[in-house]
């Protein structure tokens, strides 16, 4: 089996809004999309969000596979938060990425760097 992923919602909203070059949409453009339960929320949280890209994510959603947190999840979780120190939502979505043995796709590799198993790509840098 391949590399499986965890796409972040900064990349999410940056394939929708045309601002991933060319090689990072090949990129997701070739992977199951599979999020984390805390990247959906954050996709439907904004109250700025315009009805198009709503529906496009909207459509996005009904196609990928969501994550929940479960107790293997919080573990791990918290294991990170201890460690780290790094805010709930990026420990749960890191989290999700180990326990799954997923690479996570984020422009935000700064947030992640330090945690220790944890497999990362930035789709800008592919």
């Amino acid at each position: 089996m391949g590399t499986r992923y965890l796409i972040d919602s900064n990349v999410i909203i940056d394939f929708f809004n045309g601002k991933l070059p060319s090689a990072g949409r090949q990129l997701l453009s070739g992977t199951e999309p599979v999020i984390s339960i805390i990247t959906y929320i954050e996709l439907f949280s904004s109250n700025n969000i315009a009805m198009e890209e709503y529906q496009q994510l909207r459509r996005f959603a009904d196609m990928t596979t969501i994550h929940p947190v479960n107790l293997s999840i919080a573990a791990e979780t918290i294991t990170i938060r201890k460690k780290y120190k790094i805010k709930l939502p990026d420990a749960v979505i890191a989290a999700t990425a180990i326990v799954h043995n997923f690479t996570l796709i984020t422009r935000n590799l700064s947030d992640f760097k330090m945690i220790d198993n944890l497999k990362s790509i930035n789709p800008y840098e592919v």
